[in-house]
C-alpha cells in the first residue's frame, strides 16, 4: 500500500483525459455501488461500458452490457474494476491482453482494492494504476462538488478549484 495516496494532479489528469471506461463488475441493482457510480459517470459525460458476464446482452442504464473485456469495442481508455482485489488479477491481465486493441491506458481498481502483483503486471505493460480509489469519488472531490464546504480545500468558501470548468466539472 506505499503507493497510496496518489498526486491529485495524477487523479486529475486521468479523469480529463478519460472518456470512455470499462467498468468491470457493473450491477443492473440500483442499491449497488457500481450501479450509483456508473450513473453518475454517465451523467458527468463518460462512455461507461458494463462488464458482467452473467448481464451479457443486456442493457444496464441504457448500456449494452458486455461479457468480458476482450468482448468490447474500441476505444476504451479506462478499466475501472468493481470487483474484489483477488479478482483483479485477472481483469488486469485482461486488460493488458487487450491494451492496445482497445488503446487501454488506465486500470482503475475501486475502494478496498489494492493487488500489487496486478499493479506490477500492469505497469510494467504501460499502463497506469490507480488503486484503493474511486473515480466517482475523486471526480466529486477534484471538481469542487464535495468541497463545498470545506473538505477538499480545509476552507469555506464558495469559489471552485482552479483548473475546472464553470459549474465545477472538470474540463475535456
Amino acid at each position: 500500500m506505499a503507493r497510496i495516496p496518489y498526486p491529485d494532479a495524477l487523479i486529475r489528469r486521468v479523469l480529463r483525459e478519460t472518456k470512455t471506461i470499462a467498468m468491470v463488475g457493473a450491477s443492473a441493482n440500483p442499491m449497488r455501488p457500481s450501479y450509483f457510480a456508473m450513473k453518475y459517470l454517465l451523467d458527468k459525460g463518460f462512455d461507461v461500458i458494463p462488464v458482467n458476464p452473467g448481464l451479457a446482452g443486456q442493457e444496464i442504464l441504457g448500456r449494452r452490457a458486455y461479457a468480458s473485456i476482450a468482448d468490447l469495442p474500441p476505444p476504451v481508455d479506462m478499466v475501472d474494476c468493481f470487483r474484489n482485489s483477488e479478482a483483479a488479477g485477472a481483469i488486469a491481465d485482461e486488460a493488458i491482453a487487450n491494451k492496445d486493441r482497445l488503446d487501454i491506458k488506465v486500470l482503475w481498481m475501486q475502494l478496498g482494492v489494492v493487488n500489487e502483483d496486478a499493479a506490477k503486471r500492469a505497469e510494467a505493460a504501460g499502463l497506469i494504476v490507480i488503486m484503493d480509489r474511486c473515480p466517482k469519488i475523486e471526480y466529486g472531490r477534484l471538481s469542487g462538488e464535495i468541497g463545498w464546504m470545506g473538505v477538499n480545500r480545509r476552507v469555506i468558501d464558495n469559489r471552485k478549484p482552479l483548473l475546472f470548468g464553470k459549474g465545477g466539472s472538470l474540463k475535456r
